[in-house]
């Protein structure tokens, strides 16, 4: 295993995940041996590569298979075992990508998802991409896994209420001043909410989006 194909295929791994480091730190907390900060730093930026054990918890936690990871040819996603159990979420409805409008509630499809991602008693639930305000990263259709939470980093892809009842998905950057929700397509304009605002308003995270699920 060469430690650059280690390296790019732990970031595509996070990728598309749409994890952050931060979340890879998180995921393996409690396995032994231990994969601290540092470590996984030195993995990303190909100063070192996990060797057996380690390596098959990163593999665990981001669903892949581990000759993959290593940088053989072989497919990415891991083969369903027994030990892998799925839990089923609901596809909430469709959530605009564009101009904030309602938030639809009904359930309109399920998605299977790691028995694992539940741990600590984390919840998820997933929507369907409207609009094109968050291309190229996300298209029209795509689904999205949503971990629920009511807070995030800056930087992040978030579901967000606006006004109570608007629901919005954009790229949440906070400052001093308050924040702002960024769309990643240029034709569209980030919107900026005071902190006073996002009070007001109010302005709240609702989720931040770990995965995304795009049919071929």
């Amino acid at each position: 295993m060469e430690k650059e194909n280690f390296s790019k295929r732990l970031q595509i791994a996070l990728n598309n995940k749409n994890w952050l480091q931060s979340d890879l730190e998180k995921a393996v907390e409690g396995y032994e041996p231990k994969i601290d900060k540092t470590l996984i730093n030195k993995y990303l930026k190909g100063i070192a590569f996990a060797r057996q054990k380690r390596l098959s918890i990163l593999a665990d936690v981001l669903g892949v298979n581990e000759p993959w990871l290593m940088g053989y040819d072989v497919p990415m996603n891991k083969n369903i075992t027994i030990k892998n159990k799925s839990i089923r979420i609901p596809v909430l409805g469709s959530i605009p990508a564009g101009i904030p409008i309602e938030l639809i509630e009904d359930i309109i499809d399920y998605e299977d998802i790691s028995e694992d991602m539940l741990k600590g008693g984390k919840e998820y639930f997933a929507l369907k991409v409207k609009g094109n305000s968050m291309e190229p990263k996300y298209l029209n259709g795509d689904t999205i896994i949503v971990l629920k939470q009511n807070d995030c980093e800056s930087g992040q892809d978030c579901i967000v209420m606006v006004n109570g009842d608007d629901g919005t998905f954009k790229r949440v950057f906070k400052s001093d001043n308050g924040i702002t929700l960024q769309p990643l397509n240029n034709e569209y304009m980030p919107v900026f909410y005071s902190n006073k605002e996002v009070i007001s308003k109010p302005v709240r995270i609702l989720g931040v989006v770990k995965e995304i699920r795009r049919s071929v």
